[in-house]
């Protein structure tokens, strides 16, 4: 098991990059949550199979369409254990 958090720099307020994080990490069956942070980023933690964790965070180097990333930060976090749903914190 692996647990990250990464924040995201660039163009990715208003552009449906929380949405889209969260239908990726759905899809890749992956637990944590997405939020937008006030300075304009959007923050995530993930966890769950390293192999997953890394597919997200790839794609969160492109994230949507319409978001322009300019840098993806990631830190490693000690592994919770917990499952929940991937959730958009608001």
């Amino acid at each position: 098991m692996r647990r990250a958090r990464a924040i995201v720099t660039g163009r990715v307020q208003g552009v449906s990059y929380r949405a889209s994080t969260a239908a990726e990490a759905r899809r890749l069956g992956l637990a944590g949550w997405v939020r937008n942070r006030s300075d304009g980023s959007v923050e995530l933690e993930v966890e769950g199979d390293p192999e997953r964790v890394a597919a997200l965070i790839a794609w969160c180097e492109q994230g949507p369409p319409a978001a322009r990333v300019s840098r993806v930060a990631v830190e490693d976090l000690a592994v919770t254990g917990e499952r929940p749903p991937f959730a958009i914190r608001h």
